[in-house]
């Protein structure tokens, strides 16, 4: 892997997280039952947004640099980012209502 396509992922990443509607990142792995649980929740969280957020799933494992840039241990592990900045971070399973009360929050 070269030094551009690195960097590449990261500043993808700051392109996404520059939005001015909330983003909710989801850090999961495949072989992780509690994250890969979530994937339901964050189908109805990202419903109820609409246009007015983002749902964003990102893969730890093909994300190892991104994963570690963030200090990703647990799994899931949830961020949402407004502006560039991270507003909110918490790692395990939430519950969609619980997110979308946080996102709206920030919208």
């Amino acid at each position: 892997m070269t030094n551009e396509s690195k960097h590449s992922s990261m500043s993808k990443f700051g392109e996404l997280i520059e939005s001015k509607t909330p983003v909710l990142l989801d850090f999961y792995a495949e072989w992780n039952e509690q994250s890969t649980a979530m994937h339901p929740v964050l189908r109805d969280v990202a419903a109820a947004l609409g246009d007015k957020g983002k749902v964003i799933k990102i893969d730890v494992d093909k994300n190892k640099e991104l994963s570690q840039a963030l200090r990703v241990k647990g799994l899931p592990t949830l961020m949402i980012y407004k502006n560039g900045e991270m507003v909110w971070r918490q790692s395990g399973e939430q519950d969609a209502n619980t997110l979308i009360g946080i996102l709206n929050e920030y919208i």
